[in-house]
């Protein structure tokens, strides 16, 4: 198996090839995320078959009938259960809107004892409970061993990240379903964003590409789904609490006019409460801070949906500018 040594040739050998956790060293995870903010691992403790019963379990959800997943949508972003489409604002008239060419399903990923009360009872035939459930324990064991390695890196002991998300983190899980469409150069699945969480574990079809990432040349690069692999995306959090050393890249998701493509991200993110900042250990005369701390709840709900339907810009309205 290749080394992640070779991430500064070229980012396809990033994409392209997979990484087990367990040969993963500080120094190389650091790099991942100063360079490229992406990487794909094998070898992560989550075991294969609840990788495919989550993605079955998600995939029966979206080939419901149309009118009985219309019941969950919703454009009430605070509601812990929701589907809902992505859209962009027309240049020139920003009261017209386009909706992309995917559908998506999010809810809450954890505490658990609260599913139940939360997803509507037709879905639990596909497995939510017992998927999800097991979910929970081996996704936040790969969240706790990542958030360690990457805070080695930084510098600060190895529980600093998690500390600093809070004691009661946000965490979601979100389908993200994109049906085949006839003529793909006409629309996306996904526009241009960055995650506004902390950190992104993503499960993809396999044999379908659609994800693709910017790379630091500005280029676009298709991250292939590789077989039991999760692609690790280091989200905004993550760049503020690093204050810039580690990076949140733009990232968006292409249609295909043959096969669907189904993804599955967990997101990991602060308390609504916590504040946000540079950890004051990765600043000195040398390095000041390049972001203003912020309560997340206000970068969630008033910056980041303030700019819903552009091309999100969200970190920038928190940086210092000189």
């Amino acid at each position: 198996m290749r080394s992640l040594r070779y991430l500064d040739v070229h980012f396809n050998e990033l994409c392209g090839l997979p990484y087990a956790i367990g040969r993963l060293t500080t120094h190389e995870l650091s790099q991942a995320c100063e360079e490229y903010g992406f990487f794909q691992i094998i070898d992560h403790g989550v075991p294969e078959e609840l990788c495919y019963r989550k993605m079955a379990a998600m995939t029966q959800f979206f080939k419901l009938p149309a009118e009985e997943r219309a019941q969950y949508f919703t454009t009430d972003h605070s509601k812990p259960i929701k589907l809902f489409n992505y859209y962009l604002k027309l240049e020139g008239d920003q009261h017209q809107k386009v909706t992309t060419w995917s559908e998506t399903f999010s809810h809450l990923w954890e505490p658990l004892n609260s599913l139940p009360e939360i997803l509507p009872n037709d879905i639990w035939v596909f497995g939510f409970s017992e998927v999800f459930a097991e979910c929970e324990k081996e996704i936040g064991a790969l969240v706790k061993r990542l958030l360690g390695l990457i805070s080695q890196g930084l510098g600060p002991e190895e529980d600093c990240l998690q500390k600093k998300l809070g004691e009661n983190p946000t965490q979601k899980a979100q389908g993200n379903y994109y049906p085949p469409y006839p003529d793909p150069d006409l629309t996306l699945g996904q526009s241009v964003h960055t995650d506004l969480n902390a950190l992104t574990i993503l499960w993809q079809t396999e044999g379908v590409t659609g994800l693709q990432v910017l790379i630091k040349d500005e280029k676009w690069v298709a991250v292939d789904p590789l077989p039991s692999a999760s692609v690790i995306n280091l989200a905004i959090q993550g760049q503020v609490l690093s204050n810039g050393r580690y990076k949140s890249v733009h990232h968006r998701a292409v249609t295909n006019k043959v096969e669907p493509r189904l993804s599955i991200a967990m997101f990991y993110g602060p308390s609504k409460d916590t504040v946000i900042g540079p950890i004051e250990d990765l600043i000195d005369e040398e390095h000041p801070p390049l972001y203003w701390s912020y309560k997340y709840a206000n970068f969630f709900f008033e910056e980041f949906y303030k700019q819903e339907g552009k091309r999100r810009l969200v970190k920038e309205a928190f940086e210092f500018h000189n």
